[in-house]
């Protein structure tokens, strides 16, 4: 049974809001652990009171409350990151990356390039985009402090991010029924689902404001 394996069995029966804050965190940081399997089974235990796990009487968690503590917890791991590289600097942080400890956290210098490249693409709206996106959700805290990005900007577009796709990862549960497969094929679709929402968005304001200023 792998570290995952027996992380997840043990948040089945440790199932609470200071469980799912503390999963979060780490799922935010650095360390890998997918955010599919904390919010969306709590969400569903919270809304099934004839669910397995009703006789914990974990199913009393408030949904609500369930996606405010895994915000919370996204955005203590993106301070950490952020605060990491501010303290490291750049060259630190690549070294890390390419060390043994950062390939064991599946990093590498590859990926920590390209999220700085995204950030840098899209400025600090990238902080909350950057939230919705597989293989940059927990990078794009490492951009933002090595750019010493302003804190508060930092944890405002980070913590709008985090609620987002939080609130994405609630709907799945409720959705899914707590099945594992349909959990991870849902929260893919939704996250090209959501991108694409939001580059038609953007282009309708640059379209507009070009129309506006063109007019002017």
């Amino acid at each position: 049974m792998s570290i995952v394996d027996q992380v997840i069995a043990w948040y089945s029966v440790h199932m609470n809001y200071a469980s799912i804050t503390a999963l979060m965190t780490i799922e935010s940081s650095f360390i890998p652990f997918p955010s599919e399997v904390v919010i969306p089974p709590a969400v569903f235990v919270a809304s099934e009171a004839g669910s397995p796990l009703a006789v914990t009487g974990n199913y009393l968690m408030d949904v609500a409350f369930i996606v405010l503590f895994g915000t919370a917890g996204a955005l203590l791991g993106a301070m950490i990151n952020y605060a990491l590289s501010v303290w490291l600097g750049r060259p630190l942080i690549y070294k890390f990356a390419d060390s043994k400890l950062g390939h064991l956290c599946l990093l590498s210098a590859e990926k920590v390039e390209r999220a700085e490249t995204y950030f840098n693409d899209h400025g600090k709206v990238s902080t909350f985009v950057g939230r919705l996106i597989p293989g940059i959700r927990q990078l794009i805290s490492i951009p933002a402090g090595l750019s010493r990005m302003p804190f508060g900007q930092f944890l405002l577009y980070t913590f709008l991010g985090a609620l987002a796709w939080n609130c994405v990862l609630a709907l799945i549960g409720y959705v899914a029924h707590g099945q594992m497969d349909v959990i991870k094929t849902y929260s893919h679709e939704l996250s090209v689902a959501i991108l694409v929402l939001v580059a038609v968005a953007v282009i309708y304001v640059i379209v507009r404001r070009f129309v506006s200023t063109k007019r002017g």
